[in-house]
């Protein structure tokens, strides 16, 4: 019989997380054998499964990893994510990167242990969000020479709870079209009388309402005519899909840093 993967949650007790418990446990490819949260959680010494709203499943949450462990899927916060990176690195284990918002040196962390271990690091687990994201870059890539210029705005729409704005979704599609256009200026938004709009620039508008999940929109604005690419998550489940694809992926690899492109086989 083949042995299943052992899995470490960090961020267990999040609205992310506990989605990545329930569908881990539901996964008969995976063990869920940790689940971590910081050491001020209120959940901790909590059933993870009675957390997650599956019913109990024997496995506590905990603010130490104490297991050994095939991968760590880290839905937490940035400090959690630096935190579980550093750990990952000195025990060689697997880490998949889901957390956005990072400061330079914690991003740098990150990519320190992709030294050690194999790490994929990506602002959106999500399959449609990543096809939408080639997409975007064949789009910016056609673009680059159209005679009259392009004016490229990026929309995005997720709940009031979000804490980054722009989403680190937005600001990777922003990444894409500006290296596929030579665009150099990101802009955030408008008020005033900022002038007429440049030639070079990228503008992003972000939105917090309700319970959205996640919807970004890159439009690319010509005269007479425009092409809108528009990708919506309805459940945060799709972006829970993409990370065990990631898990089951990167135990398979050795160290490095790898992309949700190349996890989905779209690179």
């Amino acid at each position: 019989m083949q042995q299943t993967i052992k899995v470490g949650v960090n961020g267990a007790s999040g609205k992310m997380g506990q989605r990545v418990v329930a569908l881990t446990q539901s996964d008969p490819e995976l063990t869920l054998a940790a689940t971590l949260e910081s050491s001020t959680c209120a959940f901790l010494g909590k059933d993870a499964g009675e957390v997650a709203g599956i019913g109990n499943i024997g496995l506590k949450i905990a603010s130490t990893l104490e297991v050994p462990l095939d991968v760590v899927i880290d839905f937490s916060t940035p400090d959690g994510l630096a935190s579980i990176a550093k750990i990952c690195g000195e025990r060689e284990i697997a880490l998949v990167a889901a957390t956005t918002g990072l400061s330079d040196e914690q991003r740098e962390i990150v990519l320190a242990a992709a030294h050690t271990t194999p790490v994929v690091l990506a602002p959106n687990m999500s399959l449609a969000v990543n096809f939408t994201m080639m997409l975007a870059q064949r789009a910016a890539e056609g673009l680059k020479g159209y005679p009259e210029g392009v004016d490229v705005e990026i929309l995005e729409r997720h709940h009031r709870f979000k804490a980054d704005a722009p989403s680190g979704t937005a600001l990777k599609f922003g990444e894409i079209v500006a290296e596929g256009m030579g665009l150099t200026k990101h802009i955030h938004g408008r008020q005033g009388r900022p002038g007429a709009r440049t030639r070079e620039e990228i503008g992003y508008h972000a939105i917090r309402t309700g319970d959205t999940v996640g919807e970004h929109t890159i439009i690319f604005g010509m005269l007479g005519e425009s092409i809108e690419l528009t990708v919506r998550g309805n459940t945060r489940d799709s972006y829970v899909y993409g990370a065990l694809a990631a898990a089951k992926f990167l135990v398979t690899k050795s160290a490095g840093l790898y992309t949700m492109a190349e996890v989905l086989g779209i690179d």
